[in-house]
C-alpha cells in the first residue's frame, strides 16, 4: 500500500512531467505501432502471394490415364502437398479462353488445341519455401510421361527473400524503437529521483533500504509505460482508421499484438526505472 501510495503522490506532486513522460513514451510506441501496422498488412500480402504458389506439370500427349492417376496419387501422398488436380487439355483450352479473350481468337476451333494436360500441384501452408517447392518439382519432374514442370524459381525465390527482408527488418527497428522508448523512460525517472533526493536522503538516515525505497519508482514507470501503451495504441488506431477510410484497405494488426503492446509498455517501464533508480540511487 505504501508502494502504490506513493507512486500515485509522485504523478499529483508532478502531473506536468509524467503527463509529458507518458507523451514522450507513446510516442515512441506509437512509431513501433505504425510499424506494427505495417508489418502486419505486408505479411498479410505476402501470404496471399504463397498461396498461389504452385508447381505445375504439364503432361505429354498419349500418357495414359492410369499413369497420371497413379502419378497423382503419389505426389499427394508426399508431406510438403496439400492437392493436386489434374487439368485436362480441354479444360486448359477453356480456362484460357476465359482469362485470355485473345487467346481464345486465335484458337476458334474446338479441335485444334495446342495446350497439354497439366497436373498442379497446391502446397501446404509453411512448406511453400523454395526447398520444398523445389523438392516436389524433382519428384514430379521424374515421371516419364511429364514433359515440363514449372513454379517460377526466381519468382519464387525473390518472394522468399522479400519476407526474410521484413522479417529482419522488423527484428531490428523493433528492437531500435524499444530501446529508445526505454531511454526515455529512464530519462523521465532520472527526473523524478533528483526531484526527490532530499525525501530519498532522509529515508536512509532513517533506515530505509535502496530496495524499499525503489519500489515506488518502478511502479511509477509501470504506470506511465501502460499509460504510454494506451495513448500508442489510441493513436495507431486512429491512423489506421483515416487510412481505412479515406485511402486504401488495410487490415488492422491481431488483439494479441495490442495486448503485447500494452505489457511491452509497462515492462519497459519496470526495466528502465530499475536501471535509472539503481544508477541514480547512488548519485543522490
Amino acid at each position: 500500500m505504501y508502494t502504490l501510495r506513493e507512486a500515485i503522490l509522485a504523478f499529483r506532486r508532478s502531473p506536468l512531467l509524467t503527463g509529458l513522460s507518458a507523451a514522450m513514451v507513446g510516442a515512441a510506441l506509437f512509431v513501433m505501432g505504425l510499424f506494427a501496422l505495417a508489418t502486419h498488412n505486408l505479411r498479410l500480402a505476402l501470404e496471399s502471394v504463397e498461396e498461389r504458389i504452385e508447381v505445375v506439370a504439364y503432361i505429354r500427349d498419349g500418357a495414359r490415364n492410369d499413369e497420371i492417376l497413379l502419378a497423382r496419387r503419389e505426389l499427394l501422398a508426399l508431406p510438403e502437398v496439400l492437392g493436386v488436380e489434374l487439368i485436362t487439355k480441354e479444360e486448359a483450352l477453356e480456362i484460357a479462353r476465359r482469362d485470355l479473350p485473345e487467346f481464345g481468337e486465335l484458337f476458334t476451333d474446338p479441335a485444334v488445341n495446342p495446350l497439354p494436360a497439366s497436373l498442379e500441384v497446391r502446397l501446404r501452408p509453411g512448406r511453400r519455401n523454395p526447398e520444398a517447392v523445389e523438392r516436389v518439382a524433382a519428384h514430379a519432374r521424374a515421371y516419364p510421361f511429364v514433359e515440363d514442370v514449372q513454379f517460377g524459381r526466381e519468382w519464387v525465390d525473390k518472394l522468399f527473400n522479400l519476407r526474410r527482408m521484413g522479417g529482419l527488418t522488423a527484428s531490428v527497428m523493433g528492437a531500435a524503437f524499444a530501446m529508445v522508448a526505454a531511454l526515455i523512460i529512464g530519462a523521465a525517472v532520472r527526473i523524478a529521483v533528483f526531484a526527490r533526493r532530499e525525501e530519498i536522503r532522509i529515508m536512509r538516515l532513517v533506515g530505509a533500504r535502496d530496495g524499499f525505497i525503489r519500489r515506488p519508482f518502478l511502479v511509477e514507470g509501470a504506470i506511465t509505460g501502460l499509460l504510454g501503451g494506451l495513448m500508442a495504441l489510441a493513436l495507431t488506431y486512429g491512423t489506421f482508421w483515416v487510412v481505412f477510410r479515406y485511402l486504401f484497405s488495410v487490415a488492422w494488426i491481431p488483439a494479441e499484438w495490442a495486448g503485447l503492446g500494452l505489457l511491452s509498455g509497462t515492462v519497459f517501464g519496470v526495466f528502465a526505472s530499475g536501471l535509472a533508480v539503481r544508477k541514480h540511487l547512488r548519485e543522490v
